[in-house]
């Protein structure tokens, strides 16, 4: 017997052998078992997720000698006659091979004759997209009064192409790409079934690159048992795909968060024997990247169900606490847009090292740690008002001894926590969480405890209070034991100080704009009044 491709031997035959498109499998099976039908059915997604699959699962129950339901007894004479594609009253169309009118109106003649031995006639028509305009006004005909025993069942991959006329008349149903933890669970269970060993970060791989076409893993399966040998090994599958081990990102990485240029370029040439497409290795980064910048906001839900292998996983997590959230987003964007670069480079390796080096070019530059900090002193005030009129030069004794009680309370306000806090250069979450804590307690040996705003108790969890402390070591050149109290701080946070100087100055902006004499005959000539919400203090 003649070999049978994986993507024919496991094509589903019944609704609960789906994999991932449970909206739509839940909507036929009701409409089946409580017999509401309609004539038309549209089946919309990308390749290989299973749109013809459904249909004939469909066509399968409406014909089953059983009766109507939307568990067919896939023994009868119609339900294995549909599997192997020979039922004489399930019409399959391919459209593509069907534009003229002339081939849409002989198909559509035979509509109105019942069925010759099933229940329903039922045309499947494939990438029904592909039809002229004229075809699809001849097909519009039929579906506006079709006869009771027809049913269509139409598939394509672009539903944008199909005239509103057609979609108006039609059930739609858009089926999903699956998601790579699901296609790895399949193909698992096929491999399983089907006694071939292979390794876990094979299949993940595979179902990666299956980029969401369950079709498409399998043709892959089938190509990667053959290239081995009768195995699904992951060092088989790299070199079928053409990809190269994430380790050699990671490494790349490494380089550019220590800012060690020589090590990521070294690490560049070692991966550049292997002969990689850099294309898809930028993709791997710009996929890791993306990972890691999660990993930062909500370390929970990396949780490796996304298809790849947990000792991936485990490095994203390390990553995400070696970088600051500005420092991912800067190389992720500068990945993105490296992506179109290499698409038109004669050089892809060259490409890529730039690349590479642009992130160590626009990185913010590490700052040494040092043991104290003088406060800067507050810069002068100027105030506008948002129509910006000409301001005056004049300053009275009172003024210059307001500006001075703020610059004073400025100074006076700023802690050393908060010029500890600059100095680590953090940022996002981590800038946050710091900021609206207060520097409780200092103890020999490097103990440091922290109060932190009950208001903004949620930003505090173990991902940021590791980085925090990581920054901290490398601060006091020393192990720091961190802990942070959520209860109102005995002192003022460096958020609240913040917020206490901006609204010092802005009470003071307002009250010399609306001092100001050209601002007062302004506001005599016409009239009005100033808005104060419109008034905002600007440094000199």
């Amino acid at each position: 017997m003649s070999y049978q491709v994986l993507a024919r031997k496991w094509r589903p035959k019944f609704f609960t052998e789906l994999v991932g498109q449970e909206h739509v499998r839940r909507a036929l099976v009701n409409a089946l078992d409580s017999d509401r039908l309609h004539h038309a059915y549209l089946f919309s997604g990308t390749r290989g997720v299973g749109k013809t699959t459904v249909a004939r699962i469909f066509a399968k129950s409406l014909n089953c000698e059983q009766g109507v339901s939307a568990t067919p007894c896939g023994q009868c004479s119609a339900c294995i006659e549909i599997d192997e594609g020979r039922f004489v009253d399930l019409i399959e169309v391919d459209a593509a091979s069907r534009t003229k009118v002339e081939s849409t109106r002989e198909l559509l003649d035979n509509v109105q004759y019942a069925p010759t031995r099933a229940r329903y006639k039922v045309y499947l028509i494939d990438e029904v997209h592909m039809f002229s305009n004229h075809s699809f006004n001849a097909l519009l005909k039929t579906l506006e009064e079709p006869p009771p025993h027809v049913k269509f069942l139409l598939a394509t991959t672009d539903p944008q192409k199909l005239p509103v006329t057609i979609l108006s008349r039609c059930l739609q149903f858009n089926l999903k790409r699956l998601y790579p933890d699901a296609i790895t669970k399949q193909l698992s269970m096929i491999l399983d079934n089907e006694s071939v060993e292979h390794d876990a970060g094979a299949i993940s791989r595979l179902a990666i690159s299956a980029d969401g076409s369950m079709r498409d893993a399998l043709s892959l399966l089938d190509q990667a048992i053959a290239f081995g040998g009768g195995s699904v090994r992951e060092d088989d599958v790299r070199k079928m795909l053409g990809s190269i081990d994430s380790n050699h990102v990671f490494d790349i990485l490494d380089g550019v968060v220590s800012r060690n240029g020589a090590q990521a370029l070294a690490s560049i040439r070692q991966m550049d024997e292997q002969a990689p497409d850099y294309a898809g290795v930028l993709a791997e980064m710009v996929s890791i990247l993306q990972k890691t910048a999660t990993a930062q906001v909500a370390p929970e839900m990396l949780d490796g169900t996304d298809g790849y292998a947990d000792e991936r996983a485990e490095a994203i997590k390390k990553l995400s606490m070696a970088m600051s959230p500005l420092d991912v987003q800067l190389c992720y964007q500068i990945a993105l847009n490296g992506r179109r670069d290499i698409a038109i480079s004669a050089d892809p390796r060259s490409s890529f090292e730039m690349i590479i080096l642009r992130m160590l070019a626009f990185s913010p530059a590490d700052t040494a740690p040092v043991a104290t900090m003088t406060a800067p002193t507050a810069k002068p005030l100027q105030s506008t008002p948002a129509s910006k009129p000409a301001a005056t030069n004049k300053t009275t004794p009172d003024k210059e001894k307001s500006k001075q009680a703020s610059s004073n309370a400025q100074v006076s306000a700023s802690s050393a926590w908060g010029d500890i806090i600059e100095v680590l250069k953090l940022g996002g979450l981590e800038k946050e969480l710091a900021s609206n804590t207060a520097l409780e307690e200092e103890k020999a040996g490097g103990v440091i405890r922290l109060s932190l705003d009950p208001a903004c108790a949620n930003l505090l969890n173990d991902t940021l209070k590791e980085r925090l402390n990581i920054k901290l070591n490398d601060y006091f050149k020393q192990a720091i034991t961190l802990t942070i109290d959520v209860k109102a701080p005995t002192k003022e946070t460096p958020a609240k100080i913040r917020e206490r100087l901006n609204d010092e100055r802005q009470r003071e902006a307002i009250s010399v704009m609306k001092e100001d004499e050209t601002v007062k005959a302004i506001c005599d000539v016409f009239d009005t009044d100033i808005e104060s919400a419109t008034i905002h203090p600007v440094d000199n």
